[in-house]
């Protein structure tokens, strides 16, 4: 291999930025126009159209971004998608090919100088490709001879613990489950996910509290609710269709308070895409109430606002639900001694709020009993992040508002089917239940001992402890914490294995050896051999439904997940008693399999087939708490944040731009922002700028300081914007590089992205 050093980050180099006016409303004519230019770009006007016209409705694909539901009756005949949801279609359908003659021409050494939005435009990837040790070119290789070497090396192991396997989540039910068997099979319960790395923290939490590690609303719920709590989320560019379902709020009288670092575009007015009369104007305006808390300071204002409710409550009565509170909670006391113990004045500076705007979101809670509380990553991905997940969970039990029409949890997921995944099996701690079932149905002992989730997976191979590393999907590189750290671990592999649609930098960031396996996408024809098939996956309201591809395979070489799956399998486990090439032949018969092992799956092959599928069980929303430890919903104790910033520190959080989705880089302009054709920035406040002698567009590096470790990430642009102070915002993955992997969230171990301290030096 050559000498040359192989780019973990994205290149130093700017892009050459240009600001604009932030906008006042979201989605509109702009979002339209954007997504039809990103369409014709990739695919053509006319196949594009048609491609859209499929996206999210009954007979057609879902779409391969977030999890956001579909309406469980009508759908829109065009607009069932939003922007982003158009930009990774296009992506997934693009004319763009990545073939042998592309890796021969490249090699990984010069492909790792290109920024992550190169690399993905580079376009989807045509034959399974192998990196032999020492080799910077990777070479064509038979499907064959790939299922075999993966084979050899697994069972070359030591232990099946060596082995880590990833799942990201836009992986079907059918592959999901296909993937954990057979792992399970092979002996090792490493089946670390994405979901670790966002809603881990929502799933601990949640699971403690009220018995199910998934929101308890549907989709009508928004139709019901008084008041509806966006906390720590940007649905404007992570889940536009959201917006959909708050405007439905607000036309039924409810009302919409927002608690954001960022005061984003797409809660405050927004344009119907699906109302042609509504693309232009002021737009509709969203949030009632905005509250500007400092990164972190949930915890803190939650506590106030739970003080205040308790005098309400002690003067004057009615604001508990004691009927509720008696029935089915356990806790209370020991939560409001705890609450005492905390004073106002104390908990007020935590949140860089002033305590008038406080009683004023006070009130609205007081007044309105059907709630629905949202959130992201803004609250999973801290160290404190569970306590941030309980103490809603806190507020919501005191008002009752769990278990009845439009109130409720709302964890809003990422990737289209990552919730589906977890139901299916993957995860590194299974249960006990769940094993038994596969025992029961497949006749093999199944391991009991926990596996690695992200971090601890990291760490395995940074020890050399881990060797063979199979990614399912997803760009592990850049999504997870880290980066150079990671990057050693892969390194140290002896295999690495990533099976992808397109390029991306994780196929450059490699152990001894490599393999990328293409796959079909979500909008492409699987045909078997019984037939053409679909997969299912589910929302993130616990609604599991039909998707079929529409397009051709851009290449005769791709295979579909499961039938990858099958075939490391059969390369791998001798002893198997699992028809992997049958059930490969009728996916019917995969979700047999699935319907006889997971509770919530009967007759499943008959439902699904139903148009827009079906819901699965939800003991929260059903107001059934028996699954927890003490059978009841669980009032608990909480921490605030206990991070002290020393002088000319600030807390830096990593976001996402508007023409992104997770890793996937679709454009340069964060149009919500007002930042366009450049992603190496560093939001600011105007007075910590003007404190550290910095103006607008200066070049600066970010440090971040953890346990006397410090890390480097060169030659960001400085810009002004609306942010408390001593709070600061990057993108990810540029920014991924100051996350430290042992800085991550207590009990659920999601890496505290969101919680990073910095210092800013002049570049």
């Amino acid at each position: 291999m050559s000498d040359k050093k192989i780019h973990a980050q994205p290149p130093e180099k700017l892009t050459g930025i240009a600001l604009t006016e932030v906008p006042k409303s979201a989605v509109g004519v702009k979002a339209i126009k954007s997504a039809i230019s990103h369409v014709t770009k990739e695919v053509g006007f006319a196949k594009g159209i048609e491609l859209l016209s499929k996206i999210n409705q009954i007979d057609g694909f879902d779409c391969p971004g977030c999890a956001w539901p579909d309406p469980d009756e009508k759908r829109a005949f065009l607009a069932e998608y939003c922007e982003n949801g158009a930009k990774a279609i296009a992506e997934e359908a693009t004319k763009n090919r990545v073939s042998p003659l592309f890796f021969a021409t490249h090699p990984v050494q010069e492909m790792s100088t290109w920024s992550d939005y190169e690399i993905g435009k580079s376009g989807r990837i045509t034959h399974p490709m192998y990196l032999k040790e020492g080799s910077d070119n990777y070479e064509e290789i038979s499907w064959n001879d790939a299922f075999s070497l993966i084979g050899k090396e697994l069972n070359s192991l030591t232990s099946p613990d060596e082995a880590i396997f990833y799942t990201s989540g836009r992986t079907s039910n059918e592959a999901a489950f296909l993937y954990q068997l057979f792992v399970r099979q092979f002996g090792t319960n490493n089946l670390p996910d994405c979901s670790n790395m966002c809603h881990e923290s929502s799933g601990v939490a949640l699971s403690e509290t009220l018995g199910i590690g998934k929101g308890s609303v549907t989709l009508d719920d928004f139709n019901h609710a008084d008041l509806v709590i966006v906390m720590g989320q940007n649905p404007g560019t992570n889940h536009p269709r959201m917006l959909t379902a708050l405007s439905e709020t607000k036309k039924h009288g409810g009302k919409i308070m927002t608690i954001n670092p960022l005061p984003e575009v797409g809660l405050m007015r927004y344009n119907d895409p699906q109302n042609p009369l509504k693309w232009i104007g002021k737009g509709q305006q969203l949030t009632d109430l905005f509250l500007q808390v400092k990164i972190n300071g949930d915890v803190a204002l939650l506590k106030i606002i739970l003080k205040l409710i308790k005098t309400r409550e002690e003067e004057k009565g009615g604001v508990f639900n004691h009927q509720f509170i008696k029935e089915k909670t356990q806790g209370l006391e020991e939560f409001l001694s705890e609450l005492d113990t905390y004073s106002i004045e104390e908990l007020v500076p935590q949140t860089g709020l002033s305590l008038t705007q406080i009683e004023e979101a006070t009130e609205l809670i007081i007044n309105n009993d059907k709630i629905i509380i949202c959130w992201a990553m803004g609250l999973t991905q801290h160290k404190n992040a569970v306590d941030n997940i309980r103490e809603v969970v806190n507020l919501l039990l005191l008002k009752g508002s769990i278990g009845k029409k439009g109130a409720g949890t709302c964890p809003v997921r990422g990737h289209s089917n990552v919730q589906g995944d977890r139901t299916m099996g993957i995860w590194e701690k299974p249960k006990p239940a769940f094993l038994d079932s596969l025992e029961k149905e497949f006749s093999f002992k199944a391991p009991r001992k926990n596996g690695f989730d992200v971090v601890s997976a990291i760490e395995a191979m940074h020890k050399k402890e881990g060797k063979v590393f199979v990614g399912m999907g997803g760009n592990f590189i850049s999504a997870t914490p880290d980066t150079e750290f990671t990057a050693e671990a892969l390194q140290n592999c002896n295999l690495t294995v990533q099976v992808s649609t397109k390029l991306n930098r994780s196929h450059l960031i490699h152990g001894k050896q490599a393999l990328i396996l293409p796959c079909l996408g979500r909008s492409e024809k699987d045909n078997q051999e019984t037939g053409e098939q679909f997969v299912t996956v589910e929302n993130s309201m616990g609604v599991v439904h039909q998707s079929n591809g529409h397009l051709n395979p851009l290449s005769e070489h791709l295979l579909s997940e499961p039938a990858i799956v099958a075939g490391i399998a059969e390369a791998t486990l001798k002893n198997s008693k699992v028809e992997w090439s049958k059930l490969i032949a009728n996916y019917d018969l995969i979700r047999d399999k699935i319907e006889a092992t997971i509770p919530g799956f009967d007759n499943y092959n008959k439902r699904v087939r139903i148009k827009g599928g079906f819901y699965l069980p939800n003991n929260a929303r059903e107001n059934n708490f028996s699954p927890t430890l003490t059978g009841k919903a669980n009032f608990t104790v909480n921490k605030p944040s206990d991070i002290d910033l020393k002088e000319n520190q600030f807390m830096m959080m990593t976001i996402r731009t508007h023409d992104q989705y997770n890793t996937t880089i679709y454009g340069l302009d964060d149009r919500y922002r007002g930042v366009l054709n450049e992603r190496r920035i560093i939001f600011m406040n105007k007075d910590d700028m003007k404190n550290q002698q910095l103006k607008k567009l200066d070049k600066v590096d970010l440090v971040s300081h953890f346990q006397d470790e410090k890390r480097v990430a060169k030659g960001f642009l400085v810009i002004p914007y609306d942010i408390p102070k001593q709070c600061t915002a990057t993108y990810f993955p540029e920014a991924n590089v100051l996350v430290p992997i042992k800085s991550k969230a207590k009990l659920s171990h999601t890496p505290a992205s969101k919680t990073v301290i910095i210092t800013v030096q002049k570049a």
